[in-house]
Formats: structure tokens, C-alpha cells, sequence
């Protein structure tokens, strides 16, 4: 099995940083394919915990080369101060094991400024953006209003474009938001620092994957988020803005020949939510906040409480299939141990009638959850490290959702660490 993509079948933060360090065992490179610096994978191993941003999740294995794609929103500021955070707790980051492609666009400045202009401009209608410039940088991208990697090595190209951008984005900053314009010193700074630092970095990484690829190498392939943060098959517009799905992979990662042999879904054993947006399965009061206690659910970028809920099947189903998901890890079970009855979003209600269909975005205001719950088994699994071990109940909660989301459960976290996990 060369190419396996790790994905997020729901809403993100369902832990695929932890599977990927897992499984990057006997993997040879890890590509990130999409997303910037607006999402955090959190892992935990020897070296301590860490919550990473850019960098893919196999940078803590020796002998991964790890790739940041052409889909990739490419923040140099944030990556160099995260290249040493992660080297303080001696894990080394160099042009061996970490690769930019030269044909990934660089998040600007101004991205991040305006994405605050217009968060602030929104007001109570704001879409919960984390506002690290992602929406403004696509959005540039897609009209050809971008910097790529590569024309840093192009000096006098590379000014002679950016001050036409800036021009650009000036007339929108001042004309629109009424906020002070750049200076072409300050761009020159954030040139002279940030950018030069991530030269080393630069290759055409497109080469390099396709040659691992003749050689039979094994590529995996990390995405950011979950299906339903995917800009064209998620809960537009409260979505990222970039394509999460595995689809996007190969396009994302610079191999667009990569044919997928796994794709392996990862799913929380409940629900949570970072952002704004329809979140049909959502708890309130005392018993979302022993849930969100009992998880630790805070944003690993942002720090803000998740929303949380009972997993939901409705979405968790809709998630599988638009991944294309051939395999399921099944993350913190662990965590619903303290629970008589645990609760399960099975069906929606839209308009008076049950469905196991996920809706069109317009229609998930109306919907409202159907519960059903199950038996807990009230006993501390975090060490349980076979199947034959988890208690009855445990298991019948995991092949509930199997069933019902109709793929395979092939592995089973019980704990944050590396080794904390079941497989089947």
C-alpha cells in the first residue's frame, strides 16, 4: 500500500496528528496537502506535547521526510517560530526531513490583517474564523493575486510583483475598512526575515514525490480539518477554504498521478466543533460542560471552548462518504467513561419527519437531533491495550457506530500517548 491519506471524517480536531505519529512507523514521507496555520494537530510521544500547526505529524519520526504541498497555505512567520518551538524540545527540523514546495503560495501579511478587517466588519454575522489570513489567501489565490515559494528565488520578479500587490491590497484596506495602508518597508522586513529563513526549505518537491513514487516509496498524506469544514461538500459557509477531502490530495500534494490505496478516516467517539455554524447534535449547560471537562475540548490554535455533542451518525455517515474512507480510527473513548447511559445522535428530524440523509447546509437550522442512548461501562480504559479487554459495553458502542456508519473500525484510541491504542 503506497499513498494512504489520514483525514477528518467530521467537523476537525477528531485527532488525526495522533494517528498519523502513530502510523508514520512504517511510513517514508508525510505530505501535508491543504490548510494553513488555522487548525492544530495535537500529539503527544517522548519527546513531549505538541500542538503543530504547519508542520506535518511525522516530523518526530527520524527517517520521514516531511512535505508542506502546493495547496498549502504557506505562512513563513508562523512556521520558522513553530520550526523552534518544536527544536526547544529537541526534535530537530531541517532542509532534510522538512521540503516546501516551490509552488505553494505564501500567506501574506495583509491575509491575516484583512481577515480581522472583515471578522470585525461581520460583526455578530462572522463566520469564526481564526483569523490567521486563510479565507483572504485562497480567495487571492484563486485570482492569481498570490506569491509563490519559488520567486523568492527570484529577487527582482519577486518585488516588482509584490508592489503591485500591495498596491492592490492597499485600495482595498484603505477604501473598504478605512484602515491604515502598508508601506513597502514593512513587506521588505517580513521579506528579509521570515522569508529568507525558509529558503533552505524550498524545492520542487513535485520531483521529489514523483521519483518516490516510481520507487515505491510509502506516502502518506495528511489533511487539515474534516469533511464537513470541506469548502465545496461541507456546511458552506461555515467551511475552511480549501478541500479537505482526500479527493484533494494528490492535486494538493504536487503528485496528481498518486492513485490512493487507503483512506483512513479518523472519528471522535463523540462530537465537537471549533467555530460558527449548524451543529445539529450540539449540547448545552452542565452536561456539555462535563463532556468538554472531560475531554479537554479547547481549540488547539485558538484555545476556545469547543462545542460538543454526542456522536452523530447522521454526520459521521455523510463524512465516510465523502472521503471515500476505507478505514475508521476511533478516537477518545476513553473519554466516555464516566457516563451511565451515553447519548447517540442516531437520526435528524427535518420538518417533522425522521432522516438519515445529511441535508443541504440551508436546511441543518431546521433539523434538530433524535437521541437514542446507550449503556456505559463506567470503568477507567486507558490502559486497555487489546479488544478482548475493553469491556462489553465499549465494544458494543464501538460496533454500534461501525455498522451505522458503515465502514470499519480498525483502530481504537483510548488515551492521548502514541501507544494508547487498540487495533482490531
Amino acid at each position: 500500500m503506497a499513498c494512504t491519506a489520514i483525514v477528518g471524517i467530521n467537523w476537525g480536531d477528531e485527532g488525526k496528528g495522533r494517528m498519523v505519529d502513530l502510523l508514520t512507523e512504517q511510513i517514508d514521507i508525510v505530505v501535508r496537502y491543504q490548510g494553513g496555520g488555522n487548525a492544530g494537530h495535537t500529539v503527544i510521544n517522548e519527546h513531549g506535547k505538541f500542538a503543530l500547526h504547519l508542520l506535518p505529524s511525522g516530523i518526530f519520526r527520524k527517517n520521514v521526510i516531511n512535505i508542506l504541498g502546493n495547496g498549502v497555505a504557506m505562512d513563513p512567520e508562523s512556521l520558522m517560530n513553530e520550526i523552534k518551538d518544536v527544536a526547544d524540545k529537541g526534535v530537530a527540523v531541517t532542509p532534510e526531513n522538512l521540503k516546501i514546495s516551490d509552488r505553494a503560495s505564501l500567506l501574506m501579511p495583509w491575509h491575516r490583517r484583512l481577515d480581522e478587517l472583515e471578522e470585525q466588519r461581520l460583526a455578530d454575522k462572522k463566520y469564526g474564523s481564526t483569523k490567521q489570513g486563510i479565507a483572504p489567501f485562497y480567495s487571492d489565490k484563486y485570482q492569481k493575486k498570490t506569491v509563490m515559494a519559488g520567486e523568492l528565488f527570484y529577487p527582482e520578479r519577486l518585488r516588482a510583483h509584490l508592489k503591485d500587490l500591495m498596491e492592490w491590497k492597499n485600495l482595498i484596506i484603505k477604501g473598504v475598512y478605512g484602515a491604515e495602508p502598508y508601506t513597502w518597508d514593512e513587506i521588505e522586513n517580513w521579506l528579509n526575515t521570515s522569508c529568507e529563513a525558509i529558503k533552505p526549505y524550498i524545492c520542487d518537491t513535485g520531483d521529489l514525490l514523483r521519483e518516490a513514487e516510481e520507487n515505491g516509496k510509502r506516502i502518506m498524506f495528511e489533511a487539515q480539518l474534516g469533511s464537513l469544514r470541506d469548502l465545496d461538500h461541507g456546511i458552506y459557509p461555515m467551511t475552511t477554504s480549501s478541500n479537505t477531502i482526500a479527493a484533494y490530495a494528490p492535486v494538493g500534494s504536487g503528485l496528481p498521478s498518486a492513485q490512493l490505496d487507503r483512506i483512513i478516516g479518523v472519528v471522535k467517539a463523540y462530537s465537537t466543533c471549533v467555530g460558527e455554524g449548524p451543529f445539529t447534535c450540539e449540547m448545552f449547560g452542565e452536561e456539555a460542560e462535563k463532556l468538554r471537562e472531560a475531554g479537554h475540548e479547547y481549540g488547539a490554535k485558538t484555545g476556545r471552548p469547543r462545542r460538543v455533542g454526542p456522536v452523530d451518525l447522521v454526520a459521521t455517515r455523510y463524512g465516510v462518504q465523502v472521503q471515500g474512507a476505507t478505514e475508521i480510527a476511533l478516537t477518545k473513548l476513553d473519554v466516555l467513561s464516566y457516563l451511565d447511559e451515553i447519548p447517540v445522535c442516531a437520526h435528524y428530524e427535518l420538518n417533522g419527519e425522521l432522516t438519515d440523509k445529511f441535508p443541504f447546509p440551508a436546511a441543518l437550522d431546521d433539523c434538530k437531533p433524535v437521541i437514542e442512548t446507550v449503556k456505559g461501562w463506567k470503568k477507567d480504559i486507558s490502559g486497555v491495550r487489546t479488544w478482548e479487554d475493553l469491556p462489553e459495553e465499549a465494544k458494543a458502542y464501538v460496533q454500534m457506530i461501525e455498522k451505522a456508519i458503515r465502514c470499519p473500525i480498525k483502530w481504537v484510541s483510548v488515551g492521548p500517548e502514541r501507544d494508547s491504542i487498540i487495533m482490531r
